[in-house]
Order: C-alpha cells, then sequence, then structure tokens
C-alpha cells in the first residue's frame, strides 16, 4: 500500500500528474489495464491529453492568478485522480484500500504542502518554488509507477 500512499503524495502537489502518470504506466504495459476506463489511456491521443493536462497544470502554478491547492474544486480533484490512480498501483483485491489511502493521503497533502509552500515562497517567491516542487513530483510519480511495476513482479 505504500504505492498508493506514495501517488497520494503526489496528487497533493499537482491534481493532473497522477493521471499522466497511470496513462504512461499502462501505455508502456508497466500496469496492466484492470480499472474501468484504464483501458482508454491505451489511446495515444488520451494518454497525450493526459500529459499535456498536467504539463499545463504545472506550468500554470507558476501564474500569480493561480488558484491555491487547496481551493475546493482542486481538492475534489486531486480527490479523484489519487484515488483512480492509488487504486491502478494498489495489489489486485486491495484497490479500494488502495484508493482511499491515496485520497486521504492527497488530502492532507495538499493542506501540509500548501502551508510549506506558502512559507518557502515568502523568501523565494512563486516560480522559483514551483519549480522545485514540479521536480519533486515529476520524479516522485516516476518512482512510484517503478515501484508498481517492482511490486507486481514479485
Amino acid at each position: 500500500m505504500l504505492r498508493s500512499f506514495l501517488m497520494g503524495l503526489v496528487a497533493g502537489q499537482r491534481g493532473i500528474t497522477p493521471l499522466a502518470a497511470i496513462a504512461a504506466a499502462t501505455r508502456s504495459g508497466d500496469i496492466s489495464p484492470e480499472l474501468p476506463l484504464q483501458a482508454l489511456l491505451l489511446n495515444p491521443v488520451i494518454a497525450a491529453g493526459h500529459a499535456t493536462l498536467a504539463a499545463a497544470e504545472m506550468a500554470g502554478d507558476k501564474m500569480k492568478t493561480a488558484p491555491d491547492r487547496i481551493e475546493p474544486s482542486g481538492l475534489v480533484v486531486r480527490s479523484i485522480t489519487a484515488a483512480y490512480a492509488g487504486a491502478a498501483v494498489a495489489p489486485r483485491g486491495r484497490r479500494f484500500a488502495g484508493a482511499a489511502i491515496a485520497d486521504g493521503t492527497a488530502l492532507a497533502a495538499s493542506y501540509i504542502g500548501w502551508r510549506l509552500r506558502c512559507t518557502v515562497m515568502e523568501r523565494y517567491g512563486q516560480t522559483v518554488t514551483g519549480f522545485i516542487v514540479d521536480a519533486i513530483v515529476f520524479g516522485s510519480r516516476l518512482a512510484v509507477v517503478k515501484l508498481a511495476v517492482a511490486g507486481s513482479q514479485s
């Protein structure tokens, strides 16, 4: 269930990145398309769309008009994407628990990440801190997917 927890951490910082990670892992065959609608992620247009939306979210985060990650609409998106991605990387038979763990983690991480970033932004600004979060999130989502692959092979 560690993978679901980690996917929740990713979702807490970037709401669309978990779906982009699952789309990439599904297309590469690292994760089998077992969840409802996951087979759609095999379509290259849909997978590219998820990647584009994740990149747009990362770019938009650097704008002064970007809403806080703790806005209700942002929390709803994070909750849904975290639950789906958490279920996708969870062991078969534990999908519901994986979804719940990822969802709870994403909501908590949203608040913790927001508070930390607000504190650091006072010194380094929105753009620099946004790029740091992006680097952490991008690297983390790759690690989570690789952990999922390693877990499914053992």
